[in-house]
């Protein structure tokens, strides 16, 4: 991968999650008073105002519920890798958690490994993680290729 590519940068409330992505987990954080599943993290639970939290383990997978593939690539670091896309996952284990990401055809093939004529809402996929700079990041695989 290109240094000059996007990568997170990790604040308090979401450390968890880069350090669970790290070990290949995906997990999502939650109210330990009310069991509310919420992303992003965040330090107070939206429901019940509690400021007690846990991270539960996700199972990876979901489907696409929405994409996108940008026509020109916006940022000039991604130009070489156009077209890329850009999907939105709700995760089978939490219809309510849509997370953003890429498709593609294996952890660390390029962005543009899978072609924008695949892509279809409601496709079954799984979490698979890659290093960009240094810190592990959730892709997405196909469920059945």
């Amino acid at each position: 991968m290109s240094d000059s590519l996007l990568s997170p940068v990790p604040d308090d409330d979401g450390a968890p999650f880069w350090q669970y992505a790290a070990h290949g987990e995906l997990r999502v954080q939650a109210c330990a008073d009310c069991d509310e599943l919420r992303f992003p993290p965040r330090p107070c639970c939206p429901h019940c105002h509690s400021f007690a939290s846990e991270w539960r383990r996700m199972s990876g997978r979901g489907r696409v519920w929405s994409y996108v593939v940008p026509h020109p690539p916006l940022l000039p670091a991604y130009a070489e890798q156009a077209p890329y896309n850009a999907i939105v996952v709700e995760l089978a284990d939490a219809p309510r958690i849509r997370l953003v990401g890429n498709l593609v055809s294996a952890p660390d093939a390029p962005l543009n490994s899978v072609p924008a004529q695949r892509l279809r809402i409601g496709a079954r996929v799984q979490a698979v993680f890659t290093e960009v700079d240094g810190v592990s990041v959730p892709r997405w695989v196909l469920e059945r290729p």
